[in-house]
Parts: C-alpha cells; sequence; structure tokens
C-alpha cells in the first residue's frame, strides 16, 4: 500500500490550499481516513479525519477553516485550507486505516507528507 500526498507549498497568511492523499497497491477496504501535521520542533497532531460513512473529526484549531473530504472509488482523502495562518505551517501526512484483503488485519499507512508553508 502507497500513499502519494501532493498539494503542498507556500502561501500567504488568509490563503487557500488544497491537500490530496491517493492510496495505491493492494487494497481491499478503507475505513478511517486522515490528515496529520508535524511543525518543525513539535510532536505529530491530529487534523481531520473522516469515517468511511463520511463522519468527520477535526481538531478544534481547524474547525470551520478545513474540510476533509474522501472518494471512495478513488480512494482518495483531500483537504481544503482555507484562512490559513503562519501557525499552520508544517509537514502535512495523510494517514489511512486499511485491509489488504478480506482476511488481514486493519493497519494504518503513512504518506511521506507535504511541506505547508504560510508567510506572514
Amino acid at each position: 500500500v502507497q500513499l502519494q500526498a501532493s498539494g503542498g507549498g507556500l502561501v500567504q497568511a488568509g490563503g487557500s490550499l488544497r491537500l490530496s492523499c491517493l492510496a495505491s497497491g493492494n487494497i481491499f477496504s478503507i475505513s478511517d481516513m486522515g490528515w496529520y501535521r508535524q511543525a518543525p520542533g513539535k510532536q505529530r497532531e491530529k487534523v481531520a479525519l473522516i469515517g468511511s460513512g463520511g463522519l468527520t473529526d477535526y481538531a478544534d484549531s481547524m474547525k470551520g477553516r478545513f474540510t476533509i473530504s474522501r472518494d471512495n472509488d478513488k480512494k482518495t482523502v483531500d483537504l481544503q485550507m482555507n484562512s490559513l495562518k503562519p501557525e499552520d505551517t508544517a509537514v502535512y501526512f495523510c494517514k489511512i486505516q486499511a485491509r489488504r484483503t478480506m482476511f488481514a488485519s486493519s493497519r494504518q499507512y503513512w504518506g511521506q507528507g507535504t511541506l505547508v508553508t504560510v508567510s506572514s
């Protein structure tokens, strides 16, 4: 299973970016999909999660600014980020909880990360 994240870059404060993550490989099913981020010198933190039925969960500081969505057929999870702030600067990682086969255990898979830099 591979996760390919894209969409990061440099943006001014108040701007927007859209991150996308594509899952590929032997995937039987995906339950949760999500985004995390890690700023320099800080621990990785949850940004947003979305379940297979579309139920979402956001970190408090992202509510109202970020929107997570998924396409189950395409095996993608997107993160629309609006009203970006300098403190949103971080490497953003996508993660899925997936089974490779019907009989396999569900496990986590992480993407390689994409850098988002918000200038003031």
